[in-house]
């Protein structure tokens, strides 16, 4: 469906909102900023802003939707007899090969992570968007293969599978914070998702297969 105008300057304005914040957390840091001054850059009114942010860590972590989802996307995207972590493990090989933005892979993303890193409140939103990821996880492999809720296995597997996730995003955010440039860290981290995906147990490898009996 096309994009009404409204939808589309709502779309615009939270953008620019969330691109004014962003601009002055990077440079002043995410503690040192107020909503207030949000709005006061963005010319916006302090209402408008959390009509669009319910809270100041969502001006910073304005995509976190599309991270929280993203693992059950690619489960549920799977291949005929492809099975979660198999296809986990080549959309994260896609997205490194690609040097892609979306894991971290460009220019400018050490500043991003600095300001994560020298603020408590946002380490602690990333901590709770990394528990979404896994419940959101641990859901979607409960529908595909159909365990009951008693099973520990859909948990037991999601906790693998986002261990997968989890240690390449945060390995690239350390070597981009060490310097790093995307592409080197995309070579960097073709070679530790080898080595992760020997470290799996073939029943690992082998759960929710598509197409499988």
């Amino acid at each position: 469906m096309a994009e009404g105008l409204r939808e589309r300057k709502k779309r615009q304005t939270r953008q620019y909102i969330s691109d004014v914040a962003t601009g002055l957390f990077t440079e002043r840091g995410f503690e040192a900023v107020t909503v207030a001054e949000v709005a006061q850059a963005a010319d916006v009114s302090v209402n408008t802003v959390y009509n669009y942010f319910p809270a100041k860590e969502d001006l910073f972590l304005d995509r976190s939707k599309g991270v929280v989802d993203r693992l059950s996307r690619w489960v549920r995207g799977r291949r005929d007899g492809e099975s979660a972590a198999e296809a986990v493990l080549r959309e994260l090989r896609e997205e490194t090969e690609t040097v892609s933005p979306r894991i971290g892979l460009m220019d400018g993303y050490a500043k991003f992570m600095k300001v994560i890193q020298d603020s408590p409140a946002l380490r602690s939103r990333m901590w709770a968007i990394g528990q979404e990821v896994l419940a959101n996880l641990e859901q979607t492999l409960r529908e595909e293969t159909g365990a009951e809720g008693e099973d520990p296995m859909p948990a037991l597997m999601a906790g693998q599978i986002n261990w997968l996730h989890g240690t390449v995003i945060a390995t690239i955010g350390q070597r981009m914070l060490a310097g790093g440039r995307p592409a080197e860290v995309s070579r960097e981290t073709l070679v530790l998702l080898d080595e992760m995906e020997g470290l799996l147990s073939p029943k690992v490898l082998k759960y929710a297969v598509r197409g499988a009996a």
